[in-house]
């Protein structure tokens, strides 16, 4: 038998699983199966905490490639003050419920086409290179707007413990710090509306301290690089990299020990950011806690002394709880029987699914009650990196449906599974 991680508290009690008010049976009969819920009151709250643990005047963005399913969006874009988003078409979903002025553009590889849309709308660039820069400065010019344009830093330091490390090292991503001030200057010179620093170092970190080490250091150093370029930002976002507790003997971030550190290291800033706001941006910490995948028992069987449990759903749309997302040693999700969540565990069962390929594998020797075809089996942690960044077309299976519990109006099934 293998440990899994911990069920999020908000549903761990009860020996029925609700979500957005409604049994995950239910929703699983209305929707079918394999199906995405995302309780958006657990997302509210996630919200306000973090409001309330982090320093007054601090901006919190939403990163849209955690999760961009289109009600779900439309419920955070009022509760947060800007949108990140990494290609063009993340961009125009938030210019659909956010100002443009509140939108930044990240990520390598922008198509000139992506630039020209962002820069006609309004939309923050987070320049990647030197040569990007040229390339929104040659675009610009030929239509005669004033490009929002801000650097992204790669910086000299990494976060500590993140699960995918950002910084410290050559990278596809950013600006190498040391030539950051020269670029800032071109861009000035140039006529570019400046619109400051994206320092992302990395993330999945659980560790506050690690978290608290990584801001200071990138105030530090936007502090200096402003200080080279002559020039203070507008805007220094801090990134993220807060994380969440996937698997056995991981704990909760400590994000109130983050917010008071980050206070006092705003309240101490260097003369050179007294002017900046700041920004923390957070995607997988603020959605991945409120969404479960749904998914039925289509077959027991056994085999050599092990006990399988064939369910309808799979890696294609949840890759990260195979393991085969950005992971080294394969660690189990919280798993449950939906209907029987204070059961007593009874027996260790594997959880695949139904692709032909054994690495989809969603449980790996687990211990569940007993469990038969027809019962519906939870997969927690699923609100961020699910649907989308999953390989849905593998094996030609139909996409599973997503639904938003608990955000008025919001309810969605855009997916045609429901039972006959």
């Amino acid at each position: 038998m293998k440990p899994m991680g911990p069920v999020p508290p908000e549903f761990a009690d009860g020996d029925v699983l609700t979500l957005g008010g409604r049994a995950a049976t239910a929703w699983a009969a209305e929707a079918g199966t394999p199906c995405f819920v995302y309780d958006f009151a657990v997302i509210e709250a996630r919200i306000a905490a973090l409001r309330a643990a982090m320093p007054a005047g601090l901006d919190v963005h939403y990163a849209i490639k955690a999760n961009p399913f289109g009600p779900l969006l439309d419920a955070i874009a009022p509760r947060v003050d800007g949108l990140d988003v990494a290609s063009g078409g993340e961009m125009a979903r938030a210019l659909a419920v956010m100002p443009a002025s509140a939108i930044s553009f990240a990520g390598p590889g922008k198509r000139d086409d992506e630039i020209a849309a962002a820069i006609a709308a309004g939309v923050t660039l987070n320049l990647e290179s030197e040569g990007e820069a040229a390339r929104a400065l040659a675009i610009a010019g030929r239509v005669g707007v004033a490009p929002r344009l801000a650097v992204r830093v790669n910086p000299d330091f990494e976060l500590r413990g993140s699960g995918m490390r950002m910084g410290g090292r050559a990278s596809p991503f950013g600006v190498d710090a040391d030539r950051v001030p020269a670029l800032v200057r071109q861009l000035i010179a140039e006529g570019a509306d400046w619109r400051g620093f994206h320092v992302y170092a990395g993330s999945q970190a659980l560790d506050a301290d690690a978290i608290v080490e990584m801001q200071a250091q990138t105030i530090a150093l936007a502090a200096r690089l402003a200080g080279a370029a002559g020039a203070a930002p507008p805007l220094v976002n801090l990134g993220g990299g807060f994380g969440v507790p996937y698997a056995h003997g991981d704990a909760p971030l400590a994000i109130g020990r983050v917010g008071d550190a980050l206070a006092r290291a705003l309240a101490g800033r260097p003369a050179a950011l007294t002017s900046s706001r700041f920004a923390i941006e957070l995607g997988r910490w603020l959605v991945a806690e409120a969404g479960v995948y749904l998914t039925r028992v289509i077959d027991r069987k056994e085999s050599r002394g092990e006990t399988f449990l064939v369910v309808d759903g799979g890696l294609h749309h949840q890759l990260a709880a195979s393991g085969n997302f950005g992971t080294v040693v394969r660690r189990n999700y919280p798993i449950a029987i939906a209907d029987r969540m204070r059961a007593a565990a009874a027996e260790t069962v594997s959880v695949v699914g139904c692709l032909c390929t054994p690495l989809d594998r969603l449980g790996d020797r687990v211990a569940l009650p007993p469990a038969v075809p027809g019962d519906v089996i939870a997969i927690f942690l699923a609100g961020a990196y699910g649907a989308t960044a999953s390989p849905a077309a593998f094996l030609g299976h139909p996409p599973a449906a997503e639904i938003l519990a608990g955000a008025a109006g919001a309810a969605d099934v855009p997916t045609g599974n429901a039972e006959p």
